[in-house]
């Protein structure tokens, strides 16, 4: 008889006893009930601790005060809001400003951070030793001395308003912010829309219509001067048809201050920018260890086929590099999101300081406030490690295609 003798059939006692205790049988699922009933009493023990304060506070629980008049003003709003609104709308308030320094860092993050990445991998020595020193001296400052060193010490270093930095009439640059045409959409706006969603459609159909013909014949089709014709003349031609899309509304200097137009406070940018230059010199590192991993025996077969340096990383080693790159570059994405939160340090109305401090200070509601905020972070966090693991199955898919 060759081969491992059978093993006797588990009867069910012993099938139930390894799928509630595992390898260490009934004992095992004894400590796991053990450790379930002495969570449960830790938390009933804090929950019943907390009502007690509450009460003996005279504070009431529940999530009603999100209807009431939160009677504060903010210092940017992304939505419409007043100081009559309710505090669930400061909330809006709060989670779309987080958003959106989040979204702008994560795009300039990520550029910045392949850029230099690639630029350590250069075989320019000077430009090599300028990406090492960028990143070894950036990731080595703490992210809020950073943000502090761009408020205090570049922006608010700016000329005051009446003495602000003018571009063409149209942007000004001063402590108070930066101050730039407002674009006001006309009724010609949605055909324009319409019109560059078509085009970056054809774009991405040549794109696709390239790769397989590269594939299937070795050959690299040309299609940039087709999307550039795409990109401009849709457009164009809607703006030729239905009129311009959209009007500009330029600020205008009043007082002390400007008023019209659209204008970019400094607590914005300062995060905005520190955010960005700091996850980018870790997103460097990434994208350098992702290259090297890439055998160099790809390369040299990218070079035999006649592509050029840029052809070979961006067809060859780049996409194969993101299969390593992808797992900490979305660790990254979810550091840069909660370190968002170090704008209450200059004064930024995010998520944090709008909600879990001026309307908890308000309100007193503490464990509502925190409950909430809590259970947004972990939202966006659970969204982007979906979108992220989302891109990175399509990117294997392709590859393995």
């Amino acid at each position: 008889m060759t081969g491992e003798a059978r093993r006797p059939p588990l009867m069910l006692g012993d099938k139930l006893r390894r799928a509630l205790g595992g390898q260490a049988g009934w004992r095992g699922f004894a400590l796991q009930v053990v450790l379930v009933v002495a969570l449960v009493w830790i938390a009933h023990e804090i929950i019943d601790n907390a009502r007690e304060n509450l009460a003996t506070q005279k504070i009431a629980s529940g999530f009603g005060f999100l209807w009431s008049t939160a009677g504060f003003g903010v210092s940017q709003t992304l939505i419409p809001y007043s100081e009559s609104d309710t505090y669930l709308r400061v909330l809006l308030v709060g989670l779309t400003n987080t958003l959106v320094v989040s979204l702008v860092g994560i795009v300039c993050a990520t550029i910045l951070g392949f850029v230099i990445g690639l630029g350590r991998l250069s075989p320019n020595w000077l430009l090599s030793r300028i990406a090492g020193a960028y990143v070894e001296l950036i990731r080595n400052l703490p992210l809020l001395f950073q943000i502090l060193f761009w408020y205090l010490a570049v922006l608010a270093a700016l000329p005051q308003p009446r003495q602000s930095i003018n571009l063409f009439d149209s942007v000004f640059l001063s402590n108070r912010g930066f101050g730039m045409p407002k674009p006001i959409g006309t009724e010609a706006l949605a055909p324009f829309v319409i019109a560059i969603g078509i085009a970056l459609l054809l774009v991405v159909a040549l794109r696709a219509i390239a790769r397989r013909a590269l594939f299937a014949t070795g050959r690299q089709m040309v299609i940039w001067p087709m999307a550039v014709a795409a990109m401009i003349g849709l457009p164009v031609l809607a703006v030729f048809i239905f009129g311009k899309p959209w009007t500009w509304e330029y600020p205008v200097l009043r007082g002390f201050n400007f008023s019209g137009g659209m204008r970019i406070v400094p607590e914005f940018a300062a995060l905005a920018i520190a955010l960005s230059t700091y996850s980018a010199a870790f997103i460097a590192e990434i994208v350098r260890a992702g290259v090297q991993s890439v055998h160099k025996g790809q390369t040299e077969a990218g070079a035999s086929l006649g592509l050029s340096r840029g052809e070979v990383l961006r067809l060859i080693v780049v996409p194969q590099a993101m299969r390593v790159i992808l797992p900490p570059l979305t660790n990254q994405y979810l550091n840069l999101t909660k370190n968002s939160s170090l704008a209450v340090a200059i004064g930024y109305p995010d998520l944090v300081s709008v909600f879990a401090g001026t309307a908890l200070s308000q309100t007193g509601q503490a464990i509502e406030i925190v409950a909430i905020t809590m259970a947004i972070y972990l939202v966006i966090s659970l969204i982007t490690s979906a979108l992220m693991s989302l891109y990175g199955w399509r990117t294997s898919r392709s590859m393995g295609s």
